[in-house]
Order: structure tokens, then C-alpha cells, then sequence
């Protein structure tokens, strides 16, 4: 089970979150069949969502990230609930890139760097809260780094990775927030700097048995911790017939009389799942009737 782990000092100076998400990214590479580096991107980003989802106050909350740096895997775009459970999707799952020259996957290749990263909190308010930031690297845990220091004023340092294995099954995923909060001290800056060069790789750790709540305790080391309580995050997609149906209704009158004219019926697929569903002509002339009520 994928779980995440928090904790903050006890003097209320730092915040950790640490997450492995390695069942739920292998999760959604079953579910789109992506290439290596696609498949890092869109793990990182769910793993980054997943972290802002436990950042949220509501259960009923929302948080998507979206990515799009011009580069041939175009959109990258992650979803957390309030519970942190994600869904997410790229573009083109199937863009092959060489490796960089430290043999590491080239997502920010992937991903491009000419562009912006969004957050959209939906807090069940009028208008949901948009954050935007140019792209860092395209690497996305630069980004979001740079996002937490722009939009929300917090220094923080943002640790995301996906290790893919050679028969394109996830071997380890996850990732980590430390923050610096109002009232931390110089001695807190330093020590949160030593800790952050001193820490393998997030999924070195991870493949060497090593948990979300022993990397909270591997950068809080020296402190006195308090913990809140571990939370499940998974991949779930929340999509059905009729969230489908309401997508159909939505875009209109006019043009779904067109649709039923020229198709007699229509297919959807879920970007998210890749779930289809199929409409009847019948079943389009009843959401026609729904749409010219409006």
C-alpha cells in the first residue's frame, strides 16, 4: 500500500511530507501503456499531486497540476482529491527519447521547458485558485519548487522520482516536501540544507527498503517531531456514465443534435482512465431533452 507520511518540529519550524507512490504509478502505466520517460513524467506529477492533496484542508478539495513546456510529450496533467488519491494523464504516452548523458531519463527533454506550470485548487468556492509559474527545467520537482517559492511564499525544496525498470514496470517511485515555515531560524536553513545534499535519491531509498515515515526522520533528524496521521494515496479515477452523460449535455443543444444527425451515436473515453462509454441515439435524444431544458 502507497501511503504518505507528514510531520512538522516540534517548535513549528519545518514541514516534511513523504509519500511512496510506487503501486500507484505502476498503477496508471497499466493503465497507459506509456514509455519510460512518459512514464517518469506523469509518476512525478502524480506524486507531486499526491503531496498537494494532503496539503489540502478538505476532503471534498481539489489540486491539478499542469504541465505544458512545448516539448513532444505535450500536456502532463495530475489530479489530487483531498484524500490523496490521483488520476492523470499525458498527451503522448508513447514519446521515446535518448538518455541524457548521465544516463538518466530525459524527462525535461519530454516535457520541454518553454512553458508554465499551473495549480488549480478547487476549495469548493466561487472560483477555484490558479497559481502559475514559468517552467524551471521541465523536470517538474524543480518546478514545483519554484511554484511553492512564487505562489505561496514558502521556501521549500521538492524531491520527486520514477524508477523505471527494463520491462517498463515501476520499480520505485515517491517523493518529498521539506518547508521552512514562518519563525524557522538560520540554524533550521542550515541544518534543512545539509540534510537535503546529504539524502540519497528518493528512489534509491525507497528500493532499499527504506519508508515514507524513515525519510521524514532521516530530514528531521535532531528534532523533536510531531507526527499527524499517515494517509493511503492511491490511483483512482472517478469517471462513470453519468459524470460522461453531464460532459455530453454540457456541450450544448446544437451541437448534440448534430452529433446525433451525423453519428447516431457517440463514444467517450476517459483521458484519465481510458474507460469507454458508448451513447445510443436514444440515449443522445434524452440528453438532448436535458440540454434544451437548461
Amino acid at each position: 500500500m502507497d501511503y504518505i507520511s507528514s510531520a512538522i518540529t516540534h517548535d513549528g519550524s519545518i514541514r516534511v511530507i513523504a509519500v511512496d507512490t510506487t503501486e500507484l504509478v505502476n498503477e496508471a502505466q497499466r493503465l497507459h501503456q506509456m514509455s519510460p520517460v512518459c512514464c517518469a513524467a506523469l509518476g512525478r506529477a502524480l506524486t507531486g499531486a499526491s503531496i498537494l492533496g494532503r496539503m489540502l484542508k478538505g476532503y471534498d478539495d481539489s489540486v491539478t497540476l499542469q504541465i505544458n513546456g512545448g516539448g513532444p510529450i505535450g500536456r502532463v496533467v495530475a489530479v489530487s482529491d483531498g484524500r490523496s488519491n490521483v488520476k492523470g494523464y499525458v498527451d503522448n504516452p508513447l514519446v521515446e527519447l535518448p538518455l541524457r548523458a548521465d544516463g538518466k531519463l530525459d524527462v525535461g527533454g519530454a516535457v520541454g521547458r518553454d512553458g508554465m506550470l499551473s495549480v488549480i485548487k478547487d476549495l469548493n468556492m466561487k472560483e477555484p485558485y490558479v497559481g502559475q509559474v514559468p517552467l524551471v527545467s521541465g523536470e517538474i520537482a524543480e518546478d514545483l519548487t519554484q511554484y511553492f517559492a512564487t505562489s505561496e511564499q514558502l521556501p521549500t525544496a521538492v524531491a520527486l522520482g520514477v524508477l523505471v525498470d527494463r520491462d517498463y514496470t515501476v520499480k520505485a517511485a515517491g517523493g518529498f516536501v521539506i518547508q521552512l515555515l514562518p519563525g524557522a531560524m538560520e540554524e533550521d536553513i542550515e541544518r534543512v540544507e545539509k540534510a537535503i545534499a546529504e539524502i540519497p535519491a528518493v528512489t534509491t531509498l525507497l528500493s532499499e527498503g527504506e519508508t515514507p515515515k524513515s525519510i521524514v526522520e532521516r530530514l528531521l533528524a535532531g528534532y523533536e517531531i510531531d507526527y499527524f496521521e499517515d494517509m493511503e494515496t492511491k490511483y483512482l479515477c472517478d469517471c462513470g456514465r453519468e459524470r460522461m452523460a453531464r460532459a455530453l449535455i454540457s456541450i450544448g443543444a446544437k451541437d448534440l443534435r448534430q452529433l446525433i444527425e451525423e453519428d447516431g451515436h457517440a463514444e467517450l473515453t476517459c483521458h484519465f482512465c481510458n474507460s469507454a462509454y458508448d451513447f445510443s441515439k436514444e440515449e443522445l435524444e434524452e440528453l438532448l431533452k436535458a440540454a434544451e431544458d437548461k
